[in-house]
């Protein structure tokens, strides 16, 4: 029996922390808004429209915000606010799927190849969500419609905002043939210029290389490329997708390089890592230090361990074993972070005393 053709949506909110804002202060409505802080070491965590047409973008630092758009309004980020409209959108796709795969607060992917509720086409229902979003929350969203996950993440973003729009089956390939891979999700900046420098610039680059040539430049992830080159991605949307780790990072104000205040910024990190813990009744057996220095070259060290970390001070312990080889730093630091990886439930934590991972470090 032939399978069906898989009915896969991709449902983005556009702007979604900065509408959020915009939609519960009405004086910020058609004003360029960044959700972040405005200090020096800030950064925009999102970008309302107004303010993305003078180029401000998500991960951007403040300052070069300000520079180009001396008119933005700087919010504070309200993640609680955001989480619950989240839930409030996430409660809109289940009356129509239960395959619903999160990405973040603000996208997800939905099969709807079977849908809980009888509907023409999967057209509709993303124009009937985007309908119950916008009357329930006030919110936009845009959608992807098409027959796999990549190719329905690339047509959310074909109309925005506010928009949806259609790839169908027997069009993904020439759909990709002249985007350019930097636009590819799976496509990192990183794998993008290397693929420019093998002459790979478009889909259609992409998908002259053989499956070889792939494999000799980039490992693993080369049978992906070569199937997206095609339009083709058969990975399931994954509804129970399990958190693969747990981290917090800061941007400091001012620059650390004294013992001291590196090892009080730990502290402060692993306390709120461990509160994240916590909370989802998890822990990991991997903790990974990163640190960015003031001229943004970037070191990560990582330890493992047999069981699960097992409290806060642990983590404080483990994150200052990494650190310490590096100490004296050679320049002072902008940026500190904390990963938790390897995570276990609660249940297959072991009953150990609180810290067993302290001898490895003497």
């Amino acid at each position: 029996m032939t399978e069906p053709v898989r009915r896969i949506i991709h449902i983005d909110m556009d702007a979604f922390y900065a509408s959020v804002e915009q939609r519960d202060t009405p004086e910020l409505r058609g004003r360029p808004v960044a959700v972040g802080r405005s200090q020096e070491r800030g950064v925009v965590a999102a970008a309302s429209y107004e303010a993305r047409k003078f180029g401000v973008r998500s991960a951007m630092p403040s300052l070069v915000a300000q520079r180009k758009c001396p008119e933005l309004i700087f919010v504070p980020p309200r993640f609680d606010v955001y989480r619950a409209v989240s839930a409030q959108i996430h409660a809109v796709f289940a009356r129509y799927t239960p395959i619903i795969q999160p990405l973040s607060l603000d996208e997800a992917y939905l099969d709807v190849t079977n849908p809980l509720l009888p509907r023409p086409s999967a057209t509709a229902i993303a124009q009937e969500i985007r309908a119950a979003i916008y009357a329930e929350t006030g919110l936009t969203a845009s959608a992807g419609i098409s027959y796999n996950k990549f190719l329905a993440k690339l047509a959310s973003d074909y109309r925005k905002p506010d928009g949806q729009f259609v790839i169908p089956p027997g069009a993904g390939e020439a759909f990709v043939a002249d985007l350019p891979v930097g636009s590819f999700h799976g496509v990192g900046p990183a794998t993008a210029t290397r693929m420019n420098a093998l002459g790979i610039y478009t889909g259609a680059d992409l998908r002259r290389q053989t499956l070889d040539t792939l494999v000799r430049h980039f490992g693993k992830a080369a049978t992906f490329y070569y199937g997206i080159a095609r339009g083709e991605d058969p990975r399931p949307v994954e509804p129970h997708r399990p958190r693969k780790s747990i981290g917090k990072e800061t941007t400091y104000e001012k620059d650390l390089l004294q013992d001291e205040a590196l090892f009080a910024a730990l502290a402060t990190l692993s306390q709120s890592v461990w509160h994240a813990c916590t909370r989802r009744q998890t822990s990991g057996r991997t903790v990974t230090l990163k640190l960015r220095y003031v001229n943004f070259q970037q070191l990560t060290r990582s330890r493992s361990f047999p069981d699960p970390v097992t409290s806060a001070t642990a983590l404080e312990e483990t994150a200052r074993f990494l650190l310490h080889p590096m100490l004296p730093l050679p320049r002072p630091v902008r940026l500190l972070g904390i990963t938790v990886s390897s995570l276990a439930s609660a249940e297959e934590k072991p009953a150990a005393r609180q810290l067993s991972l302290l001898s490895d470090f003497e």
